[in-house]
């Protein structure tokens, strides 16, 4: 199953290979500190930053065509902001690396063809 859907970044970039490239690599950059700052403020229940940070991978996300995790992260920054549903964060943070590390090696394949 294909994580990452790449329609939208083609026509935002109107297909230059180049832009391309770089908004991919800045993903796949951005992953880890994404995945460490969430797990940091759910381990440390700052679920303040939690919800601002699943804020800032949601537009990341939303870029490379993952609708479902976006919708997934803007329900997280929903719950922390409302002070609810905390038994569910774990799973989110979860589900967010587990679909973020897949759609990492799908954007490397995905390099290797722009080049």
């Amino acid at each position: 199953m294909a994580y990452t859907n790449l329609a939208y970044l083609h026509n935002i970039t109107g297909g230059d290979p180049q832009t391309i490239r770089e908004i991919i690599d800045l993903f796949i950059e951005q992953v880890p500190e994404f995945i460490t700052n969430l797990n940091n403020h759910l381990n440390e229940n700052n679920f303040i930053e939690l919800g601002k940070e699943a804020h800032k991978a949601k537009s990341s996300v939303m870029i490379m065509g993952m609708d479902d995790l976006g919708h997934d992260l803007k329900s997280l920054q929903i719950a922390t902001i409302n002070k609810t549903k905390e038994d569910t964060y774990a799973e989110h943070v979860s589900r967010f690396e587990v679909q973020c590390q897949i759609a990492v090696e799908e954007l490397k394949l995905e390099l290797l063809k722009l080049k």
